[in-house]
């Protein structure tokens, strides 16, 4: 509790005595949340987060990942790439809420895409927020390609995993565009579906096991749980 006492408090506090309140001043601030969201996969340099995170400027950037350093959340690393940015165990624990917010609006990815860009990094926080409830024993493993981009989707006993791996090579690969990828998970493709427009390698059980058939998402409200 003492390390929580000496974080210093938001300039742009909220002032009430209320955990959600006091999350906001840390976390609320515009890009924060999606700083986050890069580095749950791994570590980045800030070149790469400010090539992923297209449209925020250098000195925001800067400034808020100097308030997460501040508060905690992120801490600077030394790796052979040189300096990096990585979540601290505790910045690592916003992955459920963050998730939790993902699955809430998942019906406003109905629409398409829109002209909206898209990092296939991002599925690292997608895919384990959409497939919640998926369980597999033994464990199963897809990697997915997509846009060039390696992600390894592990399913176990409890619940899905994603991470950012390009040198591992699971026995069951799926490859296909992030549109198809997300599609799949969000129900809105079946396994049939979705193999005519991406490429298998490896054993098509693998991918009914984490990506179950008969899920659907309603544009117009929450998407009922099927699969719990």
């Amino acid at each position: 509790m003492d390390e929580v006492k000496r974080r210093p408090k938001s300039p742009r506090s909220y002032e009430q005595f209320c955990a959600l309140a006091r999350a906001l001043d840390l976390v609320g601030e515009r890009w924060t949340l999606l700083i986050v969201r890069e580095l749950l996969p791994g570590p980045m340099r800030y070149s790469e987060l400010k090539t992923s995170l297209a449209g925020i400027a250098t000195n925001l950037l800067a400034e808020r990942l100097r308030t997460l350093e501040s508060n905690g959340i992120v801490q600077r690393q030394l790796g052979a790439a040189g300096v990096q940015y990585a979540l601290t165990p505790w910045g690592a624990g916003l992955q459920e809420p963050m998730e939790a917010l993902g699955r809430w609006a998942a019906p406003l990815l109905m629409t398409g895409r829109n002209g909206d860009s898209f990092q296939p990094r991002w599925l690292a926080l997608a895919l384990p927020a959409l497939l919640r409830g998926i369980t597999a024993t033994p464990p199963v493993e897809l990697g997915i390609d997509t846009d060039g981009f390696r992600l390894i989707l592990r399913v176990d006993e409890d619940g899905p995993r994603a991470v950012a791996q390009t040198d591992q090579q699971p026995d069951t690969i799926f490859t296909a565009i992030p549109d198809v990828v997300i599609g799949l998970a969000a129900g809105g493709l079946t396994i049939d579906q979705a193999l005519a427009l991406g490429d298998l390698r490896g054993d098509r059980r693998t991918l009914s096991a984490v990506f179950l058939p008969g899920r659907t998402i309603d544009a117009t409200g929450v998407p009922p749980v099927t699969n719990d």
